[in-house]
């Protein structure tokens, strides 16, 4: 699913039109990205949390040519689904 195939569900599923459930949708996404440049953890009960990791910098080696590289610091997103989520996945996956 693409961002323009969850507009058209979320206007389907609520009855508005295509422009209000884009503007809802980017409202949302905007919420959940300026949590996390906040550095704040955002939990969605049933569904799952985003959160921020940080990963140390470290040498990697190219791998055309074997050279040593820098890997900087970063920070990374991850998701961990919510039971009600994981329970409704495998459900769907055994039926």
């Amino acid at each position: 699913m693409n961002k323009n195939e969850l507009i058209e569900q979320v206007a389907g599923k609520i009855g508005l039109t295509k422009s209000a459930a884009t503007d809802v949708v980017e409202a949302v996404l905007e919420a959940i990205t300026g949590t996390l440049v906040g550095g704040e953890e955002v939990r969605l009960t049933g569904f799952g949390s985003f959160r921020i990791s940080e990963r140390k910098a470290s040498e990697g080696r190219n791998p055309r040519t074997g050279e040593t590289i820098k890997i900087e610091a970063a920070k990374n997103i991850k998701f961990r689904q919510g039971t009600d989520l994981k329970e409704r996945v495998n459900s769907r996956r055994s039926a």
